[in-house]
């Protein structure tokens, strides 16, 4: 993690996303998987440019097994966008720098 990412569990899910003033983008991941790493860097970036607009947060489905069913997490990378506690949005699958800023613009 960066200072622009935040690493949350399922025991800090409802305090750094549900209970935000901010949207958060979370990103369910694993280290294992290949695709997770690579949208890594692009998280990175986009945390940068969104800076005190959205939140990044990353969280991994091996160490919380708790969170990710709650939310139909299957596959991952798997990013969830929350505005207010609720979910607004769901991307599935590795995405363009491009695409994920698309993605996020609609929804927030």
């Amino acid at each position: 993690m960066s200072h622009q990412t935040i690493s949350i569990s399922d025991n800090t899910f409802e305090t750094e996303v549900i209970a935000s003033n901010t949207p958060v983008l979370v990103d369910f991941w694993a280290p294992w998987c290949g695709p997770c790493k690579a949208i890594a860097p692009i998280l990175e970036e986009i945390a940068t440019h969104y800076t005190g607009k959205i939140k990044i947060a990353k969280l991994d489905v091996d160490v919380n097994p708790a969170t990710p069913p709650k939310f139909g997490v299957r596959g991952i990378p798997t990013l969830i966008l929350f505005k207010d506690g609720q979910v607004k949005a769901t991307q599935v699958g590795l995405i363009s720098k491009k695409d994920l800023m698309g993605f996020i613009d609609s929804h927030i």
